[in-house]
């Protein structure tokens, strides 16, 4: 059975949560792990890795935290994954010596690994958070209401 690793799922969640928490001020890390169950040693490995890579946007200060770098339909779970995979470099199967498991089996694993990607790059960020909106998934609430003009 295909599975995406727990780091790659956890990058997934949060980068989810910041797109449905959005609000005008970032998402703080500790947010993140309180309402995902996120260990925080992992979830800032990640963070880093997406700040890189031009999906979040960090904030530094008191009311610091992240932000999408950019619009959540221009984000797709496919990127994530490549991305936090390439993070956490799992190692590729062991290449065949055996001519069938070379040039069949090998060749056959790689092409329902593309099309699982191919999948995973037409759904976006806004997309699971439409599924969260029907799901009926609460929206984080801001502490203090902000009544400034």
């Amino acid at each position: 059975m295909l599975r995406l690793s727990p780091k790659t799922l956890l990058a997934i969640e949060a980068v989810l949560d910041i797109a449905y928490n959005a609000r005008p001020e970032p998402v703080q890390a500790r947010d993140i792990t309180r309402r995902q169950g996120i260990p925080a040693r992992h979830l800032e490995q990640v963070f880093q890795q997406l700040v890189r890579n031009g999906v979040l946007k960090g904030v530094r200060g008191p009311r610091g935290g992240y932000t999408l770098a950019r619009e959540r339909r221009r984000i797709s779970v496919g990127e994530i994954v490549r991305l936090v995979g390439a993070l956490e470099g799992a190692p590729d199967a062991p290449a065949s010596r055996a001519e069938l498991g070379a040039r069949v089996v090998a060749p056959l694993w790689e092409e329902v690994q593309g099309a699982v990607l191919a999948r995973l790059d037409r759904i976006t960020i806004e997309d699971l958070c439409r599924r969260a909106e029907r799901a009926g998934v609460t929206r984080a609430v801001p502490a203090d209401p902000d009544f400034s003009i």
